[in-house]
């Protein structure tokens, strides 16, 4: 019996175990969230819907997460292209850096941020000079969302950057394209993918936080873009919920947070699978 004919007795208890590893992580992932829909009950789903201050702390929450996003994309990708495509000294201690938010629990983010931007600390006086609201209000809701979440886009544009043609460039470059004009017609194309799941990776990252609202931000009171009223972020809101009128309140807002998400990422699989994304290969493989 050769060996070709033993590895092919055992490819189908391969693929069996593969398919039942494989069915357990899923099953990991979707049983709780079945359990929470099935436990808030169409009563305490509809409430949280039709409730006031859980709009409003939805409503904010997207503009805040939007918000952040933009701003990890602005510093995020630029870092991501340098780390991919230049060796320079401390690029390894760099590389450390953009991990720290990933490894540190989010509630010391908070407790850092706090004395950092403190008034009666020199850096946080000139910040409050400037007139940027942080604590308790927008500024600081974004501040810790694009702490805790800006690491995903440097990484993943990263490893977009560092996958990319490098043929096609000089291809380009050949054909007369300024560096500027190869990195916007081929470079960034793509790359695009990578950094449109980094994105929605930060996006997600900054809308399950709380450790750093708790400390930073936890009411949120009116401050430009937001004009109103005072509020929270959505999972201090749950979070109150939970402590004030129960589990089965709480689950209904936590199934319309997790349904608000997942529309989310519905809408740009839409997106990618009509082929209206920005590349011909789609945001994801």
């Amino acid at each position: 019996m050769t060996n070709d004919t033993v590895g092919d007795r055992a490819a189908p208890a391969r693929r069996a175990l593969g398919a039942v590893l494989a069915a357990s992580l899923i099953g990991l992932f979707i049983l709780p969230i079945v359990a929470l829909f099935l436990y808030a009950g169409y009563g305490n789903i509809a409430n949280a819907a039709g409730s006031a201050g859980f709009r409003t702390a939805l409503y904010f929450t997207l503009l805040a997460s939007g918000i952040a996003v933009c701003f990890g994309i602005l510093l995020g990708v630029p870092l991501g292209y340098i780390l991919a495509r230049y060796r320079f000294p401390g690029r390894s201690i760099v590389e450390s850096i953009v991990l720290v938010p990933v490894m540190i629990p989010h509630l010391i983010v908070g407790i850092a941020l706090l004395v950092l931007f403190a008034p009666t600390n020199p850096f946080g006086a000139w910040v409050a000079g400037l007139g940027i609201p942080i604590f308790d209000a927008v500024g600081g809701v974004v501040l810790v969302m694009v702490y805790v979440g800006a690491s995903y886009v440097v990484l993943t544009s990263e490893l977009a950057f560092r996958s990319v043609d490098t043929e096609a460039i000089e291809a380009a470059r050949s054909l007369g394209a300024s560096p500027t004009e190869a990195f916007v017609t081929v470079t960034l194309p793509q790359a695009f993918r990578g950094i449109v799941t980094g994105s929605l990776l930060m996006w997600a990252r900054g809308v399950s936080e709380i450790g750093g609202f708790l400390i930073l931000a936890y009411a949120i009171y009116p401050s430009f873009p937001y004009g109103g009223p005072v509020t929270n972020t959505a999972s201090v809101y749950i979070y109150n919920l939970y402590s004030t009128a129960g589990v089965q309140a709480a689950a209904g807002a936590s199934a319309l947070l997790v349904l608000a998400a997942l529309a989310v990422f519905v809408v740009v699989r839409f997106f990618d699978r009509t082929g209206m994304a920005w590349t011909k290969v789609g945001w994801f493989a």
